[in-house]
């Protein structure tokens, strides 16, 4: 059986959609493709339970004539938006798609009407498969990293030792997902170990500001490092600090002990850090009773109603002790 999973975006949710992959691999001897946009490849191009991926940079033109060559059984829509109704349309392949509950989580953010069930994107992934008869296996998320892309932590700061650290993922895509700069610097200096902070190009500018005024025993890594290489960085903390963002679900994947920091977006909507069964390993901040949160399903650059509360009212010390 050859089937093609879908997923054109973003870092994090291609990790959540990593278990489908596997359980088609081990459960149906399947041959697993995917496409998706060529920035994320780097994401899937190591996982042993993907054969082939296929990417584009801006059309789809740049690979249906590639997928219409490989005769899939069945197409896996994991995205299910307008663009990957087309590849399903033009390849003409038996297909299933995920139920995004876009009316379930417009409800919530709109009206407060919780109608969303308790229930993982993961498990709902899952769904897509289970007329194959491929159950989840309990085995949590995966992330691969290449060997050539693991890094060696010591050379980052004098002393530095692998376990012996916090790394603290700063970014986000959207401004009302982030803990303000100096929310975060405040966290860092009442960590008495070392942190190291992540994220890409974005953050240089907010990495090199909380590590000089955060004390010395913080060190700025924000964009020096591939993805792989700060997974590599993630696998060798001893904790791990984040946002709702891709990176805490590639430390959930690598079973990393996180603390996770919520703004705008809430656990709610099914997208929290997922363990293998037995794994609770997540320690969640969020300020409830926000009458205004969750107040979009991805984010703003800045707080719809100007006091950003779901951020400015966490309690760093309490966050600080959970990282020690």
């Amino acid at each position: 059986m050859k089937i093609l999973l879908i997923r054109f975006s973003s870092i994090g949710d291609i990790v959540l959609t990593t278990p489908v992959a596997r359980c088609l691999k081990q459960q149906l001897d399947a041959e697993v493709h995917f496409i998706t946009k060529r920035a994320f490849a780097p994401v899937l191009e190591p996982n042993p339970h993907v054969d082939r991926v296929f990417s584009f940079e801006k059309k789809l033109s740049e690979t249906l004539p590639a997928l219409h060559r490989e005769r899939y059984d069945w197409v896996l829509d994991l995205h299910h938006n307008l663009r990957s109704a087309r590849v399903k349309w033009s390849l003409g392949r038996p297909a299933r798609s995920f139920d995004k509950l876009n009316l379930e989580k417009w409800l919530l953010v709109h009206t407060g009407i919780d109608r969303l069930p308790d229930r993982h994107i993961v498990h709902r992934y899952m769904a897509t498969a289970e007329h194959l008869g491929v159950r989840y296996d309990g085995q949590g998320l995966d992330y691969f990293i290449p060997e050539s892309e693991e890094v060696d932590v010591r050379g980052f700061a004098p002393g530095l030792m692998p376990g012996a650290y916090v790394a603290f993922a700063i970014g986000a895509n959207h401004a009302t997902k982030r803990m303000p700069e100096e929310k975060i610097a405040d966290v860092c200096r009442r960590i008495p170990s070392p942190v190291l902070l992540l994220g890409g190009k974005s953050e240089q500018a907010a990495g090199a500001r909380i590590a000089a005024t955060a004390g010395a025993h913080v060190h700025d890594l924000c964009g020096r490092l591939s993805l792989h290489q700060s997974a590599s960085v993630l696998r060798q903390s001893a904790r791990v600090a984040t946002h709702d963002t891709g990176l805490m679900h590639m430390a959930a994947a690598l079973r990393k002990p996180i603390v996770s920091l919520w703004g705008n977006t809430v656990p709610k909507f099914g997208m929290y850090p997922f363990y293998p069964d037995g794994m609770l390993a997540d320690t969640t901040f969020e300020v409830t009773g926000l009458p205004c949160r969750p107040c979009s399903k991805i984010g703003y650059d800045r707080c719809p109603k100007g006091h950003f509360r779901c951020m400015n009212d966490l309690d760093t010390a309490a966050v600080a002790e959970a990282l020690k």
